[in-house]
């Protein structure tokens, strides 16, 4: 008789991603992980002492892929546009990750201002800064602006109360990135 496969770590992860992508993170227990891989819920319980823990890796994995998902675009797009864009696009083709990221417990009690101090922020933010030729405060006001933005249309979107439009989207997002800082740098000229 050949010998039981052996259920690993890596494993109970991958499968308690592909529930919370597929049914939502509020699915991930030792039952569904379990079934989906073939096994009892021994091993499951045997490598993670809480299926908390479990979430917690997924919610890690999932904002890696967000975290990658953000940065891919065209070398001569526009980094601001694609990666504002790039941000709704994952909320309309991973909406259950969308909201487990950004629609749960997760962010619960931060401000703004911490979500902007956050050491994955900070290569996009230099990439606003260099692009809009403005100051890292500067920049800082525009992307918190941009953010609640773009937040809210990939909320809808993540919420199906929208359907994904990019026809639509980029020039909203032009017109708004273009405005923020033509009102920045018109506020810096005044006397």
């Amino acid at each position: 008789m050949p010998p039981k496969a052996r259920i690993t770590r890596e494993m109970i992860l991958e499968a308690a991603y592909a529930i919370a992508r597929e049914q939502g993170a509020e699915q991930i227990n030792a039952r569904t992980i379990s079934k989906r891989l073939g096994c009892s819920t021994q091993p499951v319980l045997y490598h993670f002492d809480h299926i908390e823990d479990i979430r917690r890796e997924v919610c890690r994995m999932a904002d890696e892929a967000h975290t990658a998902f953000l940065m891919q675009f065209p070398e001569d797009a526009d980094p601001m546009v694609a990666i504002g864009l790039n941000y709704i696009r994952f909320a309309a083709e991973e909406k259950l990750l969308f909201r487990m990221l950004f629609q749960s417990d997760n962010v619960n009690g931060q401000s703004i201002a911490d979500l902007v101090d956050v050491p994955d922020l900070i290569p996009v933010l230099k990439i606003f800064q260099r692009e809009a030729r403005l100051s890292a405060e500067q920049t800082k006001l525009v992307f918190k602006t941009l953010a609640m933005l773009v937040h809210g249309c990939a909320s809808m979107l993540a919420n199906n109360s929208m359907e994904y439009n990019e026809a639509e989207i980029i020039p909203m997002l032009e017109t708004a990135f273009m405005g923020m800082v033509c009102a920045i740098k018109t506020e810096d000229t005044q006397p």
